[in-house]
């Protein structure tokens, strides 16, 4: 059965002073989870220039919520927008998002320090 994708968004700062949305995943990712998950990046609304995804609490991803984050990541680029920043995958995801070429829009990092001390 299926866990339910949830969305909470947090605001940090990055070493750098600048301001870091972070948008926290849960559950799994799949064609279900495509309005959650644009309306909460839409939400956003442009009032960070950074954002960071986080994966750690997901527990599985199809091909479906591979193209609803490559969606998200387009339109940001579109926008002229975020610096984007993913970190808490698995070793299985971190190479299956490689493959699919998403860290060419947005940097994979290990955790979460790792990726605010590189914004």
């Amino acid at each position: 059965m299926q866990a339910t994708t949830k969305v909470s968004q947090r605001t940090a700062t990055a070493e750098s002073g600048s301001a870091v949305a972070i948008l926290a995943f849960s559950g799994d990712i799949s064609s279900t989870s495509k309005d959650v998950i644009l309306g909460e990046y839409r939400r956003l609304d442009g009032s960070a220039s950074k954002v960071l995804l986080d994966f750690t609490a997901v527990e599985y991803i199809n091909s479906s919520g591979i193209a609803i984050i490559i969606q998200m990541l387009l339109e940001a680029g579109k926008a002229g927008a975020h610096a984007f920043g993913i970190f808490g995958l698995s070793p299985h995801f971190q190479k299956v998002f490689t493959m699919v070429g998403i860290n060419k829009y947005a940097a994979l990092y290990p955790d979460e320090g790792v990726a605010m001390a590189a914004l």
